[in-house]
């Protein structure tokens, strides 16, 4: 156990986590120690002074020294010097999260029992329903060992996003909304609704492509959709937007429901895009 800097333990036992290589070569980095994984979880939060990252942690000024040189060896975290003082080195995640492996669940998720997949995968006379429960068991499988790709299906569903956008665009943003609609309706993607509220908007998704199979985590899992969702209304709003996913059919709702509200950050348009 050690402190997280209010006084509370931090169990030791952290679900490994996986990063990008920062100079885009071949491979990631895992990330195993549990100090490297508390520093990285207070970087996550916020950049941090040397200082505080040895407060917070409750470890020795030379145990995070050795641990933060690792880290930049491995090209996961950088500094920077404080501008108003030069002395002190600010730290940073410099690479991207890709997901973590968490300890097994107990108990077996149905969507890996031999009957289910028999009788709902290997039998079925449908392609498409064929791909799909072939994508629920490997998502529940990996739920199952506690392997999390979060990150990877949302930035997977801001490719598609983007990759889609040029085919949905209409000028008309009325238009635009029911173009992406439609898509989700002829490609049994699901029965959605588009709602502008102000300057935000919010997404209902009926029958969810995503998480329909997927069992109850109590936590939201459409990460992919919420990307390709990302990517469509940034790129018409040309503003950056956050997807927030509010309700989720593995939270035990009757549907799944992202909040839509453009940032002040530009979104960067790609040649293939309409502007």
């Amino acid at each position: 156990m050690i402190s997280d800097g209010s006084g509370k333990k931090v169990n030791r036992n952290k679900p490994v986590q996986i990063f990008s290589k920062s100079d885009n070569s071949v491979g990631v980095n895992v990330v195993k120690s549990p100090v490297k994984l508390t520093i990285l979880e207070l970087l996550k939060n916020s950049d941090m002074e040397f200082n505080e990252i040895v407060e917070n942690t409750g470890r020795s000024k030379s145990t995070i020294s050795v641990h933060l040189k690792s880290l930049r060896e491995e090209g996961i975290v950088n500094y920077r010097f404080d501008s108003e003082d030069n002395r002190k080195k600010i730290f940073y995640i410099s690479s991207r999260f890709l997901g973590e492996v968490k300890p097994s669940e107990p108990l077996e998720l149905e969507e890996r029992k031999i009957d289910f997949l028999v009788n709902n995968i290997i039998n079925s006379g449908d392609d498409f329903e064929f791909s799909y429960l072939l994508f629920h068991t490997l998502r529940s499988t990996l739920i199952q060992e506690g392997v999390n790709i979060d990150p990877i299906l949302h930035e997977t569903g801001v490719n598609i996003g983007l990759s889609l956008y040029s085919k949905l665009y209409d000028e008309d943003f009325n238009q635009f909304f029911e173009n992406i609609k439609d898509f989700w309706s002829e490609k049994g993607l699901g029965k959605i609704t588009i709602e502008i509220m102000g300057d935000s908007y919010k997404v209902k998704s009926v029958d969810c492509f995503e998480c329909g199979l997927l069992p109850k985590t109590g936590k939201p899992s459409c990460y992919l959709e919420a990307g390709i969702l990302e990517a469509l209304f940034s790129s018409y709003l040309k503003y950056k937007v956050n997807v927030i996913e509010v309700t989720c059919y593995t939270m035990g709702d009757d549907c799944c429901t992202f909040e839509i509200e453009a940032t002040n950050e530009e979104y960067p348009l790609i040649s293939s895009i309409p502007i």
